[in-house]
């Protein structure tokens, strides 16, 4: 970097936390207060270090499996869903479940339903083993097949070429996505879409605003854990547009000052499930080392919200209630 060029951070908007993350990690909090500690979580609530770390803090133990959760205790099923399967494990344990899956990969689970209803053969795209495919698989695992990116298309084998739909997970990267829809289209010219777009629109405007930022990006910082999809995509949509590197870092002091060696430029963003404290702590750090001309990119404005889980609601509308008898 020359020493007159200009050391600026280009932070991205809208980054972190979408209305579902949001939704499961409050209805843990609200979990905790209302019920007591423990409350058993099935897996990470959302896959983040810092937000487990800091609900276990509070007093959540987090489980790979339901067996796990000891008969008659409260468990909250993640915002990545779960299969039938697990609901039936859970009643089986007598456990009193909260079911924090984000209503966006709902919805993926009810078109996978009513199409196997139809006899269609569901072709998935996703990444396999990852937990909202195996909570989506497990809706219909007789009628699904997993896609697993555009070279495996070849390998697909349906029992009817005129009855095929595709669904995906939410947390892909879009153009990805297309890539591998337009070479199933191509073995299979009759191929329905789902009625709408499954890819989160989270996912999307995060990945639309770092396209943006990417050309003019030494280095861009996505804050985000390993095991994020939606944080490892956009890594690869950074570099795909023209940041000259990109990393993934779950807190500041992951950032290696070599990083910044030739750089006036960095991106900053985050995924789907990282608190906006760990995006601060970045800025922080980049600003300690001249980085402090903060510029934020923003392509949309973000306003969804969803309610807290069915169980909660009620629950918490019953305690309202009795207060206000006692008053």
């Amino acid at each position: 970097m020359s020493a007159t060029a200009q050391r600026r951070v280009l932070l991205a908007a809208p980054r972190g936390y979408c209305a579902g993350v949001d939704r499961a990690v409050i209805a843990v909090e609200k979990a905790l207060e209302q019920y007591g500690a423990p409350i058993y979580v099935r897996k990470q609530i959302v896959h983040n270090k810092y937000v487990v770390q800091t609900l276990e803090k509070k007093g959540a133990i987090f489980v790979d499996e339901t067996e796990e959760v000891p008969e008659g205790s409260i468990v909250v099923f993640s915002a990545h869903g779960v299969a039938p399967a697990v609901h039936d494990e859970a009643q089986r344990g007598r456990l009193a479940t909260i079911d924090a899956t984000c209503p966006l990969v709902t919805k993926v689970h009810k078109e996978a339903v009513r199409f196997a209803d139809e006899d269609y053969d569901i072709l998935l795209i996703g990444h396999e083993g990852h937990e909202e495919v195996v909570g989506t698989m497990g809706e219909a695992p007789e009628r699904i097949h997993l896609v697993d990116g555009p070279e495996d298309v070849a390998a697909v084998q349906v029992r009817d070429e005129s009855k095929v739909v595709w669904l995906s997970q939410t947390t892909l990267s879009v153009d990805e996505t297309m890539a591998t829809v337009g070479r199933l289209q191509e073995r299979f010219p009759a191929l329905v879409s789902p009625p709408s777009d499954d890819i989160c629109y989270a996912t999307q405007n995060r990945q639309v605003v770092v396209k943006q930022i990417a050309p003019e990006t030494d280095l861009l910082i996505v804050v985000g854990s390993g095991n994020s999809s939606n944080s490892v995509r956009l890594v690869e949509v950074g570099l795909e547009y023209g940041a000259r590197a990109a990393h993934l870092v779950d807190f500041a002091d992951e950032i290696d000052e070599s990083w910044l060696d030739g750089v006036a430029t960095v991106g900053v963003t985050s995924g789907a499930s990282v608190p906006e404290v760990l995006v601060q702590g970045v800025l922080e750090w980049l600003a300690a080392r001249g980085y402090d001309d903060v510029q934020t990119v923003r392509s949309v404005e973000e306003h969804l919200q969803f309610s807290l889980p069915k169980e909660l609601r009620r629950d918490l509308r019953a305690e309202a209630a009795g207060k206000v008898d006692q008053a």
